[in-house]
């Protein structure tokens, strides 16, 4: 009896525990509120190279937009300051409008203010002009006991209003903890058409202080006579998605939120069944049913792999969505900036590279963290510019602006062969299908020669940084590749191009090395092949075969110059090939110290003597041996 009674004993306990098991897996179910995204693609980033052994998302053009220099403001920013982060990205009345946060150095450290930058066409911006001047407080006003100073801190930088009208807005708090009782409040400006600007407003004071118009530098909006300012910032304040961006700041203890469960950098973005996904740093996501006044608790999506940094997530105009991100848990190696995509925004596959470069970070600062990272898009209402490219701006080492400019829908293979010559391309339009890495003293770009002929045209004068392009090919085993290189002008600047694997092995490399030979690697070493002259035209070709270590012979003006050359490493096979003004560089990586002080590196705000190549005629085609 008392056996059988056991047995029935363990057999209910085993059914409450499939029970309570299966209700648990009920209640994970992708797409709910349990995991609102979910990425299954089951890659992840190798930690050991820049490029991560990822695939690009192909045709990703990456400019700077700001360069910081500390000796010459007149060529950054007006001020010299190297601290520059936290960028947001609209698009109104024809064109880009940038916004980011700069420091004299440091992070979350005075004097600190924002600064706005403009763009027509993405490519070419404006100087940049200060937009929120560092805080000064009225006569009297001291700074609260533990703090230092005032400071800037915003993840929300503009709003389209229903009524046509654009603001900009920023937040002013302590150092170095500008959040909750430490906060003053948020400030709020037109920017007119003309690119003048309204006064600035406080649009909101920290509802866990006594801030207000009689202790702090500008007026509460209500002041303003303008009617049309007026709507536009009480449609703001009516607006719980977008005032949501400003929770982390301001817990709102006056109940001005109706959600007050948010983690940090919300963004948002609307499924296809209606539904509102919300998406916060550190993995967070959560699901509101009522159009974004009310949110689930976040939950962590554990397959998406990040750290502090924020992540963006958004519907792209092909009808499908993307989430960008630093796939790595390691706050201060913010590196690569990566994008994966979904056909309904719950589902999410094919971890693929946007900015795969890490300069080397030129200036000290505390907490300037290395990599591209905090990366915005346009948010939803703040407009769309011509064409399906999705649009994200980001900071690099928390030192210099940059931007994204990703064709949609978003691919990273090709089933094709190659046949670039640039002919059909717009001088004043994209470089189709190549990844493009654009500093503002390496920039590529295609122009026409005097004979009509068109090219891609790479120029450096950056002695930390260079310009780089990238064509992704049909992947194959067998690969024959030709195409025609130019030194115009050449410094102290080596020339290097690399055939390489999916995961970014470097199998083939060719140089214009700086003393005057081109060379190409055998096995460990580059063999001088030929003495190259400025100003002259060298058709190659490369026939290679991954086979085993891999052989590759190479043709220099129809001439066979070398054959069964030794690969310098094997490969299963290859399915890009780079040109880089520069040598090919993994730092820092993530062992380089990221807080150990030291002085700006040297000549870093001074140019190099220019170099500049011509790139022409890429045809590539490859084959899987059976």
């Amino acid at each position: 009896m008392k056996l059988v009674s056991l047995r029935k004993i363990t057999l209910v306990k085993c059914i409450m525990i499939l029970l309570v098991i299966n209700f648990h897996n009920v209640n994970a179910q992708t797409g709910s509120v349990n995991e609102p995204v979910r990425y299954i693609g089951g890659t992840h980033i190798d930690p050991f190279t820049h490029e991560a052994g990822l695939q690009y998302a192909i045709g990703v053009e990456n400019i700077q937009t700001l360069r910081a220099n500390r000796t010459h403001p007149e060529l950054s920013d007006g001020y010299g300051w190297t601290y520059n982060h936290a960028s947001n990205l609209a698009y109104w009345n024809g064109q880009f409008y940038q916004q980011y946060i700069s420091g004299e150095k440091d992070e979350h450290r005075a004097p600190v203010h924002t600064m706005l930058i403009t763009s027509k066409d993405g490519k070419k911006w404006s100087f940049p002009k200060e937009i929120f001047p560092p805080y000064k407080a009225p006569q009297g006003v001291k700074i609260p006991e533990g703090s230092t100073g005032y400071m800037m801190h915003q993840r929300m930088g503009f709003y389209v209003a229903p009524n046509g009208r654009l603001l900009t807005l920023g937040f002013y708090g302590h150092t170095e903890n500008p959040f909750k009782e430490n906060g003053i409040g948020r400030v709020v400006r037109e920017i007119y058409k003309d690119g003048s600007m309204s006064p600035i407003y406080f649009i909101r004071y920290d509802s866990q202080t006594n801030w207000n118009g009689s202790n702090t530098s500008y007026p509460f909006y209500k002041k303003s006579k303008d009617k049309g300012f007026l709507a536009a910032c009480d449609a703001l304040l009516d607006n719980k998605l977008m005032t949501l961006q400003w929770f982390e700041e301001d817990k709102g203890v006056d109940s001005f939120y109706s959600f007050n469960k948010g983690e940090q950098a919300f963004n948002w973005y609307k499924r296809k069944d209606g539904k509102i996904v919300g998406l916060w740093k550190k993995s967070f996501s959560a699901l509101s049913d009522d159009g974004g006044k009310t949110f689930s608790d976040p939950v962590k999506a554990n397959t998406l792999v990040m750290s502090g940094g924020k992540m963006w997530g958004q519907q792209t105009d092909d009808g499908r969505y993307a989430i960008s991100y630093n796939p790595i848990d390691q706050t201060q190696y913010r590196f690569p900036l990566s994008i994966v995509t979904s056909d309904d925004g719950i589902i999410y596959d094919n971890l693929l590279l946007v900015q795969a470069e890490v300069p080397v970070r030129r200036f000290y600062g505390i907490w300037k963290d290395f990599g591209p990272c905090y990366m915005r898009g346009i948010s939803p209402g703040n407009g769309n510019p011509p064409g399906t490219d999705m649009w994200m701006t980001y900071s690099m080492n928390k030192e210099d602006i940059w931007i994204s400019r990703i064709p949609t829908p978003i691919k990273y293979k090709v089933n094709v062969d190659v046949t670039d010559d640039f002919e059909k391309m717009d001088v004043n339009g994209s470089i189709i299908d190549w990844n493009i890495h654009s500093p503002m003293w390496a920039k590529a770009s295609l122009i026409k020669e005097n004979n009509g002929n068109y090219i891609l045209q790479m120029n450096d004068e950056d002695p930390y940084d260079y310009c780089r392009a990238i064509r992704v090919f049909q992947e194959g085993k067998t690969v024959t590749a030709s195409f025609k290189v130019k030194v115009v002008a050449t410094d102290t600047t080596q020339f290097d191009i690399d055939i390489a694997d999916k995961f970014g092995n470097r199998p083939i490399q060719i140089s214009f090395d700086t003393d005057g030979y081109i060379k190409a690697a055998a096995g460990v070493a580059m063999k001088p092949l030929i003495k190259f002259d400025v100003d002259k035209w060298y058709s190659f070709k490369v026939e290679y075969d991954t086979n085993g270590i891999g052989k590759y012979s190479i043709f220099i003006d129809g001439k066979k110059i070398d054959e069964n050359l030794n690969a310098v490493v094997a490969v299963k096979s290859v399915e890009r090939i780079s040109f880089r003004t520069g040598t090919y560089t993994n730092m820092p990586n993530r062992q380089t110290p990221n807080e150990v002080d030291y002085p700006p590196l040297k000549g870093s705000d001074e140019k190099q003597k220019l170099s500049t190549y011509y790139i022409d005629d890429v045809f590539i085609s490859s084959k899987n041996k059976e």
